[in-house]
């Protein structure tokens, strides 16, 4: 059974930063890539960052240069570390993958960024 756990969401000022995580199970998580994707209530989800088996990584415009996303394979985790934080930022951040062509989510977790 596939499992995406997202965690490290929350509040905080604009200017400021956040690390998210998302511990992975029931998938060969280091040959898997993975991908940050976020929603604002009423909008469509957008994907924001994405991180291949080999750590090649891409990143929506809106958040190069602020938003960086890397791997631990020894913990099944990947993360989004996040700087610079902007009030438009603020959403619902969510864990993603798609082995065999099944995609899987993790429950989200919110970011609320204040001005």
């Amino acid at each position: 059974q596939v499992r995406l756990v997202e965690s490290g969401g929350g509040l905080v000022q604009a200017g400021g930063s956040l690390r998210l995580s998302c511990a992975a199970s029931g998938i060969i998580f280091s040959i898997s890539t993975m991908d940050w994707y976020r929603q604002v209530a009423g909008k469509q989800r957008e994907l924001i960052a994405t991180i291949t088996s080999g750590s090649m990584t891409n990143y929506a415009d809106s958040v190069k240069g602020r938003f960086t996303i890397f791997r631990d394979n020894a913990k099944n985790t990947v993360y989004l570390q996040m700087n610079s934080l902007k009030p438009e930022d603020t959403a619902v951040y969510y864990c993603n993958t798609r082995p065999l062509g099944n995609n899987y989510w993790g429950q989200g977790t919110q970011v609320t960024v204040s001005s």
